[in-house]
């Protein structure tokens, strides 16, 4: 339905119908964004129908950005989106105007990486600062919504994180400032000095890695993350080999700790790319965990660690099931973290069956849509 049937909708009809009518309308744009190239996901129609709410639908400007603000990811989409709001609802788009004053002048001339002419003084070069600002600008954009040129810069990226390994006390203990007070070398030092005690020897428990257990949905709700999770935990492996443990659940669980243990981050997707037989297949959460639990968890590997469990929460199972392993999973872990990648979205809401079901055992909920969300969620496993 274009514009006119639009106006038409709000003049004349009741307040239901007018409501569905713009549905209609904002859905079919939707549709034809699609088609264009953009990837208009159902969260972000859901967010334009909440902008349009709030905005006169009769002002077609109003409309035009409250859809550009919403549906568009990146610059890539601006001009897919002009032409298909022109097409749609049959004008032009409105005109954006940019700046090229002094205004924007200063702007950049502010910008905190500076260059010396000469290339003297420890300059560096012009195109560092927008590689810089560029890599910037990737580490907040959705993983799932990227360019293929855009998923290899991102590659580069993942090499370069660090993630750190929760610690925890062994009983072990080695000699320290402080602690609990060491008697056998206290008293070898009493008679070394003569008898008379002068000092405390001290010790103190030794830390030790905790193990840290990654289970990666590779459903096919999950396809547009998948890759970027498994680079995620192919880092933590290269990290921690010996305390870490990579598994993919769908409609099967899969181990691919060794496949992620090849130094290569692209030959180690690769290889476990061919060990997952249910890639972009459905998903039974509650089945997968307890076969996870009975063979793995129940014998230490979940017992005192740090679990992170990758999915959107989309459960074709029963949740119960899902809701008792999650209890179960929690009183033998030390902490349970939830990465879903929907929570990085303005409005999210865990409202799916699944997630419902799990929230009660997560100790912490974290979101997974973004290289900066992946970079605190390092911190969230270190400090768990």
């Amino acid at each position: 339905m274009a514009a006119d049937q639009l106006v038409a909708a709000a003049n004349g009809h009741p307040a239901s119908a007018v409501v569905r009518d713009v549905v209609d309308t904002v859905l079919g744009f939707a549709r034809t964004l699609r088609h264009a190239g953009v990837a208009a996901s159902p969260d972000r129609v859901e967010a334009m129908l909440s902008a349009v709410g709030h905005l006169d639908v009769l002002d077609p400007t109003a409309v035009y950005w409250a859809g550009r603000l919403t549906l568009c990811a990146g610059p890539d989409d601006l001009d897919r989106y002009d032409a298909a709001f022109a097409a749609f609802f049959g004008g032009e788009a409105p005109h954006v105007r940019k700046s090229t004053g002094p205004e924007q002048q200063r702007i950049v001339q502010s910008a905190p990486i500076e260059t010396s002419e000469s290339g003297e003084d420890g300059g560096e070069p012009a195109d560092l600062a927008t590689k810089a600002s560029g890599d910037e600008v990737l580490r907040h954009r959705d993983v799932g919504e990227l360019t293929i040129a855009e998923r290899d810069q991102l590659r580069r990226l993942f090499t370069l994180l660090v993630p750190a390994v929760p610690m925890r006390p062994s009983r072990r203990r080695r000699p320290g400032p402080h602690g609990s007070v060491h008697a056998a070398r206290t008293v070898r030092r009493a008679l070394r000095d003569g008898g008379e005690v002068s000092r405390l020897m001290y010790h103190r428990a030794r830390p030790r890695p905790r193990r840290v257990v990654l289970l990666v949905d590779v459903s096919g709700s999950m396809s547009p993350y998948a890759d970027a999770l498994l680079r995620f935990a192919h880092a933590a492996v290269r990290a921690r080999p010996a305390s870490t443990e990579v598994f993919t659940i769908g409609t099967r669980l899969t181990r691919v700790t060794r496949e992620l243990r090849l130094r290569d981050p692209d030959k180690a997707l690769t290889a476990s790319g061919g060990a997952i037989p249910d890639w972009s297949g459905g998903t039974r959460l509650g089945e997968v965990l307890k076969a996870f639990l009975d063979r793995w968890g129940q014998r230490g590997t979940a017992r005192g660690a740090v679990v992170v469990v990758c999915s959107d929460g989309w459960e074709r199972g029963g949740s119960e099931l899902l809701g008792e392993q999650m209890a179960r999973l929690h009183r033998l872990a030390h902490a349970v973290v939830w990465v879903n990648p929907h929570k990085g979205r303005v409005g999210y809401e865990p409202l799916t069956g699944g997630m419902q079901a799990a929230l009660p055992s997560i100790d912490h909920f974290v979101a997974g849509l973004r290289l900066a969300a992946f970079e605190r969620l390092v911190g969230v496993i270190t400090r768990a």
